[in-house]
């Protein structure tokens, strides 16, 4: 199976661009609008959840439930620290990914990161029955736990370059505002 590094990139890994990463709660879209702000701007998507089950060779909450969240965010790092070469990417972590600053430090400066905000209403409303799969929200309460989720980590998603309220944006509506600050630099 192809990996980032294998597969035939959309655009070259340029360490001069910067990449763009997508942060925010589970259910924000960042795989859905990530992939749509690549195709936008011509470059590769990698959605770390993805990457780090190929690379596992299990689900995420296989990996959660086997060797626990820290051996996960262990492993956000070790990508995230693989990926500091590169660039010109666009990127979608985990939503805990944002927790560890010494991960995001890896990248920043000078990645761009775009928060996508979203109630924890919406966000547990657009995972539908996948959000019973997560390995954070597996309580009789999702709605709830996100909410603490959110108010855990807010300090960080706030701390990104741009905030995107995507409660009543479509994905090509996110997408429009996230190409617009890349390649302008405003909203």
């Amino acid at each position: 199976m192809p990996t980032f590094r294998t597969s035939r990139p959309v655009s070259a890994a340029d360490p001069g661009k910067p990449h763009v990463v997508l942060v925010g709660l589970p259910g924000a879209g960042k795989s859905a609008v990530g992939a749509l702000v690549a195709e936008a701007l011509g470059r590769t998507f990698l959605d770390f959840d993805l990457e780090i089950a190929r690379r596992e060779g299990m689900a995420i909450p296989e990996i959660f439930g086997q060797r626990g969240e820290q051996y996960f965010r262990d492993l956000e790092w070790q990508l995230t620290d693989e990926l500091r070469e590169l660039g010109n990417m666009v990127l979608s972590p985990g939503g805990g990914w944002m927790t560890r600053p010494d991960t995001v430090a890896l990248l920043r400066p000078p990645a761009q990161l775009a928060y996508l905000r979203v109630t924890p209403e919406t966000a547990v409303r657009r995972m539908g029955a996948m959000a019973a799969g997560r390995p954070l929200l597996r309580h009789p309460n999702p709605v709830g736990e996100l909410g603490k989720l959110l108010e855990a980590r807010r300090w960080a998603y706030e701390s990104a370059d741009f905030v995107v309220d995507v409660e009543r944006l479509d994905p090509q509506g996110v997408t429009r505002r996230i190409v617009d600050f890349v390649t302008t630099g405003t909203a």
